[in-house]
C-alpha cells in the first residue's frame, strides 16, 4: 500500500482520508449509539422489573430496593482516576478505565448510576486523551514517550488522532532542528544539504517505523504517512532549490546541482524498503532546476568553445598534461575545450541515472556539437563570403589559412564524433558507472539502436563540415579572385579557331585539380592515421563537388551545344583528355567512386553527341583510347615530377612526341604553383 505513489496519487490520498475521517466518524456514533441502547435497555429492563413488583400490598410510596450498585460506585473511581492523571499513570489509568468499561455490563446498576459511569468513562477518556495529546506537543518529549503516548491514545479508541499526533510531533522536531541548521552564517552548500537530507529523511523513516509498529499496516494510516512524507519530501527539495541550487543552476555549474540532488537521492533511496517511495517526488521539484542548469551548461560550453576558437591557431596536439580527460587524441586548442566540458557535463548528468534528463542531455549535446561545427565552418576563407550573401551572422572566428589547418578542422570533427562523443553519451547510461564488465561487453557486441542514431546525427554534423571543405576548394579552383570563371566553354571552343593542333596536356584547371588532390591526400594520410576511409571519401568528395559543378552548370553546356561557337574535334578531343585524366589519377588514388565514373562517362558522351549534332563524326578524329591514357599517364609523372623524358623522346610515335620541352616545362612550373 505504502509503495502505491501514482502520477494521481493526490487525488487517491485525499479521497483516502476523507474515507478515514468517516470512518472515525462512524465508529463514534456506533459507541454512541450503543451506550445509547444500553441505557435504552436498562430503563426498559428496570420499569419491567418495578411492574412486576407492583401488587396489591405493594403501594407506590415505598421505595424501590436497589438491585445492584449504586451511583455511590463511581466516586472511587473519580478520585482514583484524578490521583492517576495528576501523576500521569498513563498504564494504570487506562486499566481503570477499562475495567470501568466492562462494569458497565452489570446488569444490577440502575439506569442511573449506569448513565453516570458511563459519563465518568467518557469524561475521564477525553482527559486523558488531552493529557496525552499535550504530551505530545512538548519539545521535551522523547522518542520512547512519543510512542507509549500514541500507543496509550490508540488505547482510548481515538487512532486517527493519535497517528496524527505521531506526525505532528515529529514534524515539529524536525523543524526544529532545521531551523538550528540553517542559521545566517552557516554554510549553504553540499554540506548543508546533505544534513538537510539526513535530518528529514531520518526522521520520515522513523514515523514510519513508529507508524508501522503501532497501527500496523492498515491502509488509512498508511496512506496519511505517504502523504506526510511526500509533504516532507516536497519541503526538503523546494528549500535545498531556493537555498543551495538555485544559484548554480541559473549560472550553468551543473555539477553543484547535480551533487546536490544526488545526495538527496541517496538519502530517499534508503526509504525504498520502508514501502516509500519518494524519489519520484525529489525529482518533480528538482526537475526546474536541472534543467535550467543543463540549459546553461550547454549555453556556457558554446560559449567558452567559441572564445577559445577566436585564438585558436587550429593545429592539432595531445591534451595538456594533467588533464582530466583520459584521451590520447590529438585536437586543435578550441575542440579539447570543447571535449573537456562535454565529458564533465555526461559525468554529472550520468551520476543521476534520469532518463528523460540524459535524453535531454544527449540533444543539448548534439546541439552544441552543431553549433561547434557553425564555428569551423566559418574559420575557412571563403565562408566570410558565403555568410554575407546569405544575411546571416558571422561567429568571430581565427580563419584557418592552410590547408593543414582545414584539414585538421575536420580532423576535430571526426575525433569528437567518431569517438570522443558517443564515449561521453555512454556515460550518461548507468550500467556503464557500476558494472565495467557489461561496459566492456557493451563494447564489444553491437551498439544499440540509441547509439547507432546518435552516431548517424553526428555523422551528418560532419558531413557538413566536410562538405563546406569541398565546396570551398572547389569554388578556388573554378573561380577567380576577380570572379571570373576559368572552368568554362570557351576552353574547348577556342581550340578549333584555326591555330592548328596544340601540344595535348591536361587543362590547366584540372592540372591545379590534381595537385591539389595530391596535396590534400599527403596531409591527410598524416592527420587521419587509422581513419584512411574518411581521407577517400574527402578526396573523392572534393573531386565529385568539382565534376558535378560543370556537369550541372547550364551555360556551359549551352555555349557547347547551342552556342555561335561549335565543338570541333580539337576541343572535344581535349575534353576527352580532361576527363580520362581525372579517371585516371583517382582510379590510382582509390578515390574513383562509380557515381563520379558513371557521371564523367556521361558528360562524355553528351560532349560527343554535341560533335555529332554539326554532322561530324567524332569517332573519326578522336585518337585510341590507349592515347588518352597514355597521354594522361604522362602527365600525372610530369605534375608528380617523375617523368622519363629521354624514354619519351626516344619513342616518336608515342603521345608524348608532339610535346616540345617548353610545353613539359611550363605545364610542370604551372602545375606546381
Amino acid at each position: 500500500m505504502r509503495k502505491n505513489v501514482y502520477a494521481n496519487y493526490a487525488s487517491f490520498i485525499r479521497t483516502s482520508r476523507e474515507i478515514s475521517d468517516l470512518e472515525g466518524e462512524l465508529v463514534s456514533l456506533k459507541n454512541l449509539l450503543s451506550s445509547r441502547a444500553n441505557i435504552i435497555h436498562t430503563i426498559a429492563d428496570g420499569v419491567q422489573i418495578e411492574t412486576l413488583h407492583e401488587g396489591p400490598h405493594h403501594s407506590h410510596d415505598d421505595p424501590l430496593e436497589p438491585l445492584g450498585p449504586t451511583t455511590d460506585h463511581s466516586n472511587p473511581l473519580v478520585e482514583n482516576l484524578e490521583i492517576l492523571l495528576a501523576e500521569h499513570r498513563v498504564d494504570e489509568a487506562l486499566s481503570v478505565l477499562d475495567e470501568a468499561e466492562r462494569a458497565t455490563d452489570d446488569k444490577f446498576l440502575t439506569p442511573s448510576a449506569l448513565l453516570s459511569l458511563q459519563n465518568t468513562i467518557l469524561e475521564y477518556r477525553q482527559r486523558l486523551a488531552d493529557q496525552l495529546a499535550e504530551s505530545t506537543c512538548q519539545a521535551s518529549t522523547t522518542g520512547p514517550e512519543l510512542r507509549s503516548a500514541v500507543q496509550a491514545m490508540k488505547r482510548l479508541g481515538d487512532g486517527p488522532r493519535a497517528h496524527a499526533l505521531l506526525l505532528g510531533s515529529r514534524q515539529r522536531k524536525l523543524q526544529r532542528s532545521m531551523q538550528l541548521l540553517l542559521q545566517p552564517g552557516l554554510g549553504h552548500g553540499g554540506s548543508c544539504t546533505a544534513a538537510l537530507a539526513h535530518l528529514v529523511f531520518s526522521t520520515v523513516a522513523q514515523a514510519a517505523s513508529d507508524s508501522l509498529a503501532i497501527f500496523d499496516d492498515e491502509p488509512a494510516y498508511a496512506s496519511e504517512l505517504v502523504t506526510w512524507a511526500v509533504g516532507q519530501t516536497e519541503a526538503l527539495a523546494g528549500l535545498v532549490g531556493r537555498v543551495v541550487i538555485a544559484g548554480p543552476a541559473a549560472s550553468g555549474c551543473l555539477r553543484a546541482v547535480a551533487e546536490c540532488v544526488h545526495v538527496c537521492l541517496g538519502h530517499c533511496a534508503l526509504l525504498e524498503d520502508r514501502g516509500l517511495a519518494l524519489c519520484p517526488t525529489l525529482l518533480k521539484v528538482f526537475r526546474p532546476y536541472l534543467d535550467q542548469a543543463l540549459a546553461a551548461g550547454l549555453k556556457r560550453i558554446d560559449l567558452c568553445t567559441a572564445a577559445v576558437a577566436v585564438l585558436d591557431d587550429w593545429l592539432l596536439s595531445f591534451p595538456p598534461v594533467g588533464s582530466s580527460v583520459a584521451s590520447q587524441q590529438k585536437l586543435s586548442s578550441s575542440a579539447h575545450r570543447f571535449n573537456l566540458m562535454i565529458q564533465e557535463l555526461c559525468e554529472d548528468i550520468g551520476s543521476l541515472d534520469i532518463m528523460q534528463l540524459s535524453e535531454q542531455a544527449l540533444e543539448g549535446i548534439l546541439q552544441s556539437f552543431g553549433s561547434y561545427i557553425s564555428t569551423m565552418i566559418n574559420a575557412f576563407p571563403a565562408s566570410f563570403e558565403t555568410e554575407n550573401l546569405e544575411g546571416s551572422g558571422r561567429k568571430i572566428v581565427k580563419l584557418a589559412e592552410t590547408e593543414t589547418q582545414q584539414i585538421a578542422l575536420l580532423a576535430n570533427a571526426l575525433s569528437l564524433a567518431d569517438e570522443l562523443l558517443p564515449r561521453a553519451a555512454t556515460k550518461l547510461s548507468s550500467f556503464t558507472r557500476n558494472d565495467e564488465q557489461g561496459r566492456r561487453s557493451f563494447e564489444r557486441n553491437n551498439r544499440p539502436p540509441e547509439q547507432r542514431e546518435l552516431k548517424r546525427r553526428l555523422q551528418r554534423l560532419v558531413d557538413q563540415l566536410r562538405d563546406s571543405f569541398c565546396r570551398q576548394h572547389a569554388l578556388d579552383l573554378i573561380f577567380t579572385e576577380d570572379g571570373g570563371v576559368r572552368l568554362n566553354a570557351d576552353m574547348y571552343l577556342c581550340m578549333d579557331d584555326g591555330r592548328g593542333e596544340p601540344e595535348w596536356f591536361p587543362s590547366p584547371v584540372f592540372q591545379e585539380l590534381f595537385v591539389k588532390l595530391t596535396r590534400i591526400a599527403s596531409i591527410a594520410s598524416d592527420i587521419f592515421v587509422g581513419r584512411e576511409r574518411f581521407a577517400t571519401i574527402l578526396l573523392m568528395r572534393l573531386t565529385e563537388t568539382v565534376i558535378l559543378w560543370f556537369s550541372e552548370d547550364q551555360n556551359f553546356w549551352d555555349e557547347l551545344e547551342t552556342g555561335e561557337r561549335t565543338l570541333g574535334p580539337l576541343g572535344l578531343q581535349q575534353f576527352y583528355l580532361d576527363m580520362e585524366f581525372v579517371i585516371l589519377f583517382a582510379s590510382q588514388g582509390r578515390y574513383l567512386s562509380r557515381n563520379l565514373h558513371q557521371v564523367m562517362k556521361n558528360i562524355i558522351g553528351r560532349a560527343i553527341e554535341a560533335v555529332q549534332a554539326k554532322n561530324i563524326d567524332p569517332y573519326s578524329v578522336l585518337p585510341e583510347d590507349e592515347w588518352f591514357a597514355d597521354v594522361a599517364q604522362i602527365a600525372i609523372k610530369m605534375l608528380m615530377g617523375h617523368a622519363d623524358f629521354e624514354n619519351a623522346e626516344r619513342d616518336m610515335n608515342s603521345p608524348t612526341a608532339s610535346m616540345s620541352a617548353r610545353s613539359v616545362s611550363s605545364a610542370h612550373s604551372h602545375g606546381s604553383s
